[in-house]
């Protein structure tokens, strides 16, 4: 089974890095994008909100960020927030 390998991290802290089924949601400045294994090369302004992920293992869970940016390319997806806090142990 593909999977994708996520990073997420603020200016100033490291919040999650893993294996990921999905990126469930992100908000972006032009809507809501979600990711799966295979999903085009992407760049992406983010907006204030919630990502959602569901690990590989463990339970699905989400991480609150202040806007940053987010790129996709070759099943990794790296995620670079202004600031982010990290909502359920993951």
């Amino acid at each position: 089974m593909a999977e994708l390998q996520v990073e997420i991290v603020a200016a100033d802290h490291f919040v999650w890095s893993g294996a990921a089924k999905k990126l469930i949601k992100a908000r972006t400045v032009n809507g809501e994008i979600g990711v799966l294994p295979g999903h085009v090369p992407t760049l992406a302004v983010l907006a204030a909100g919630d990502l959602e992920i569901e690990p590989v293992s463990g339970s699905r869970f989400t991480v609150q960020i202040d806007g940053g940016f987010l790129s996709v390319d070759s099943d990794r997806v790296v995620i670079v927030a202004d600031n982010a806090v990290l909502d359920n142990a993951a």
